[in-house]
């Protein structure tokens, strides 16, 4: 079995995603003995399981007409990505200008691997990070794992 390209998947369901407001993250294929598509998705407002029933009962029938899988069963999956996804795309990093991140380096950087710093700039190619009074860029490749740190107050 094998699935179509999470490309050609993305981009039938972009239409109705962005009549209900709603923006695809991510879209995952896995053939396993129990293959999925998952849509991650989000809002303005964030994702409730009220979004995610609504969604997946709008994209279902869509993806029945695109047949992904060829025919194949699979299960439908619709999910928020989640406080602690990644960051991997540019609206990614740029959504979360001014805020703290939290970043994983591969090798450490002046003794650390593990920095807690605000994003405070994003080119494509580097971030650029605020800690305290320091500013200071920081190539992508370098990061292991970034995502936006999660306060509990």
């Amino acid at each position: 079995m094998k699935f179509k390209s999470v490309e050609e998947i993305s981009a039938v369901l972009l239409n109705t995603a962005e009549a209900m407001g709603i923006e695809i993250v991510e879209v995952e294929a896995k053939v396993t003995k129990n293959s999925y598509i998952t849509v991650y998705i989000d809002t303005e407002s964030g994702v409730d399981l009220d979004t995610c029933e609504k969604f997946h009962n709008a994209i279902d029938p869509i993806l029945d007409e695109l047949d992904p899988s060829y025919g194949a069963p699979y299960t439908l999956n619709v999910s928020s990505p989640g406080l602690d996804r990644p960051l991997k795309t540019e609206r990614d990093f740029l959504k979360r200008i001014g805020k703290d991140v939290e970043v994983k380096l591969f090798a450490p950087m002046k003794g650390k691997k593990y920095l807690e710093c605000e994003l405070i700039g994003y080119d494509g190619q580097n971030v650029t990070l605020k800690d305290g009074d320091e500013e200071f860029k920081l190539p992508l490749n370098k990061i292991a794992k970034i995502n936006e740190a999660i306060k509990f107050d």
